[in-house]
């Protein structure tokens, strides 16, 4: 049987400002006869019209799962943030960075370069071995870019829904391309809004705030290999007991890596500054 989508009136939902413009429209579709989320996403996108009024389609999200092959789905159009015909009066936006270090606590070096004497044990790499086979690891200052944005939004798009957009993505990495960085290279520290004035056009000051770690590949963990580990993923090392090359010593080495997901990916459209 064929995809069906059908549109939800009794369950729409729209909101306006005090001066009567249109802020936010929630569309719910029931989609049938899908066999999973994608699917219902990609028929909704297709049947959605792009724009309602003044509104543009910013996101479509699954409400929940009717049945076996029966969603609810959410198409949510607001106040296109991007200021597509903002008035030239609007202030321009400004950027700041630094490239201050922070610490970091690592268990296994790059390379170790000496051992003294030269029939030391060899760990493979892991630091700070103690008599009773621990391995300790080390602090160490690792290179950090942080860089933030102020930008200036007139009042009707910084709707209750966008501020809660803006906590959403807050400690989200990004899974397109963001300033030139790679997907998973891009934190999003969170934002900062503040707006001051007693007229109705005065403009919100938002901040936003983030964060820069490279992707690797090939990463080397003692003898072994690292694939890929994008930026803000987890690398941790699991080490086992081992004999020393001279066969005189019990040692540690690293017989596995993990790399560990543990910020979610999100597009950072979201955010409402061109990119």
């Amino acid at each position: 049987m064929s995809i069906r989508v059908e549109k939800c009136f009794f369950d729409l939902n729209q909101a306006m400002d005090s001066a009567g413009i249109l802020t936010t429209l929630e569309v719910p579709y029931l989609v049938f006869e899908v066999e999973d989320e994608s699917t219902a996403l990609i028929a909704v996108r297709e049947a959605a019209p792009s724009t309602y009024q003044n509104l543009k389609l910013n996101t479509i999200e699954i409400d929940e799962r009717i049945n076996k092959d029966t969603f609810k789905v959410r198409a949510l159009y607001e106040i296109n943030v991007f200021g597509d015909g903002s008035s030239q009066d609007d202030p321009e936006p400004s950027f700041a960075f630094d490239t201050g270090g922070g610490s970091r606590h690592i268990s296994q070096s790059l390379k170790t370069v000496g051992k003294y004497p030269a029939t030391a044990p060899d760990f493979g790499g892991a630091i700070e071995v103690d008599n009773e086979g621990s391995v300790n690891g080390v602090d160490i200052s690792m290179p950090t870019m942080n860089f933030s944005e102020t930008h200036y939004f007139r009042p009707s798009k910084v709707s209750t829904r966008y501020k809660q957009r803006l906590a959403e993505l807050t400690g989200k990495v990004n899974s397109k391309n963001f300033r030139g960085y790679n997907p998973g290279e891009v934190l999003f520290l969170g934002a900062s809004g503040t707006r001051r004035g007693k007229h109705a056009g005065d403009h919100w000051e938002i901040s936003f705030r983030f964060a820069v770690s490279p992707n690797r590949e090939s990463l080397q963990v003692g003898s072994l290999t690292v694939k890929e580990k994008f930026g803000w993923d987890y690398l941790w090392v699991r080490y086992a007991d081992d004999i020393s090359s001279d066969q005189k010593s019990l040692i540690k080495k690293p017989v596995a890596a993990y790399v560990e997901r543990v910020y979610e990916f999100a597009d950072f459209g979201g955010l409402g500054i061109k990119n």
